[in-house]
């Protein structure tokens, strides 16, 4: 089942059903009764999604002023994304996230002054990921509307895409995380299942031989950190955390 659009309340059907059209998905006034798939649920300020399965999973939204963001923050030029992209004190990269999804590690990048676009196959996260921007560029925190400003978010296969202009690409095939908090876990389920069975979803594999073709200087790709590198493409050196690892391919 593809992703439904449903409102939060009868007082936003309207807004709803025009987000249904102008994504191209399917409208459902309710979803009781329904235990299969994912709905997009549309309110008037921020949107989220709800898996549908039973158990149902509590709301996944993308809030770049949400408490955990604000707490990423604090790794600054330490954080060990931004050094597997190659962000100095004086250089900032142009990155491209093949995977945007939530948009945390773009956010992360984008903090620390890269300007970042975040490319997301699924159009409800695309719809999400700009909701969540524009909502953040009139945030009350100057360093989230920053943030916000060095985004830019563009919905469709990656694979399609010819770049230009940009330093490296970053890819998260989005791998379930060991010892991770109950939060984290639903909300990769509800990604998940996005993605399961749907035609054309993007495999990570091609999506790294893609980005290895494109004119960029580094490609950087998230990993468990005890798994094995992703694809035939072996990585010119890994910068490592606890749970996750950074393979850099430099060209």
């Amino acid at each position: 089942m593809s992703c439904l659009v449903t409102p939060a309340s009868h007082a936003v059907q309207s807004l709803a059903k025009s987000v249904a059209l102008d994504l191209g998905l399917t409208y459902a006034q309710s979803i009781e009764g329904l235990d299969a798939g994912v709905a997009l649920v549309v309110d008037t300020d921020r949107s989220w999604l709800q898996r549908l399965q039973r158990p149902r999973l509590g709301r996944v939204c993308i809030d770049f002023s949400a408490p955990e963001m604000l707490h990423r923050r604090k790794s600054g030029h330490n954080e060990p994304l931004g050094r597997a992209v190659g962000v100095k004190h004086d250089v900032k990269p142009r990155v491209f996230d093949a995977t945007a999804g939530l948009g945390r590690d773009a956010f992360v990048l984008a903090d620390l002054g890269c300007d970042v676009v975040l490319s997301e196959w699924s159009v409800p996260l695309g719809f999400l990921l700009n909701q969540a921007r524009e909502l953040a560029l009139l945030s009350a925190h100057s360093k989230v509307v920053e943030a916000a400003d060095h985004m830019t978010v563009v919905t469709g296969d990656s694979c399609e895409r010819t770049l230009q202009g940009f330093d490296a690409i970053y890819i998260d095939p989005m791998f379930p995380e060991r010892g991770k908090s109950a939060a984290v876990k639903k909300d990769l389920a509800t990604v998940q299942a996005l993605f399961t069975d749907a035609p054309g979803a993007p495999n990570a594999e091609a999506l790294l031989a893609w980005a290895v073709a494109q004119p960029v200087d580094r490609v950087v790709v998230k990993r468990p950190v005890k798994a094995p590198s992703l694809g035939v493409n072996k990585p010119s050196h890994s910068i490592a955390g606890k749970t996750v690892r950074f393979d850099v391919i430099v060209k």
